[in-house]
């Protein structure tokens, strides 16, 4: 019986699975506009970010392109799309698209 008890204690509980969530970190996502989507199942998302300048505070844009993995090449050039980081899929993407939000 003691033997028994023994065994049932060893194993720690399953984790809930939004612990194990937790544990991988949230991935960054993005909202951009679809700059262009002629390739195949690939599409190229700018993103603008406003930070104040380093030295002067005034607040500048900054843009950066993305390519991201439109698996069904749903989004068209000028929608607004939602992207998320993924692990490398080719040379340069290494984002996937979650949603198209405007159209």
């Amino acid at each position: 019986m003691a033997e028994q008890d023994r065994q049932s204690t060893a194993q720690p509980p399953p984790l809930p699975t939004s612990a194990l969530a937790s544990d991988r970190g949230t991935r960054k996502t993005r909202v951009g506009e679809v700059l262009s989507s002629s390739m195949n199942k690939t599409i190229v998302v700018r993103t603008t970010t406003r930070v104040p300048h380093p030295k002067f505070g005034k607040i500048v844009k900054q843009q950066r392109k993305f390519y991201a993995h439109d698996e069904e090449n749903k989004a068209k050039a000028g929608d607004t799309v939602r992207i998320m980081e993924t692990r490398p899929l080719s040379k340069l993407k290494r984002w996937r698209l979650v949603e198209v939000l405007q159209k």
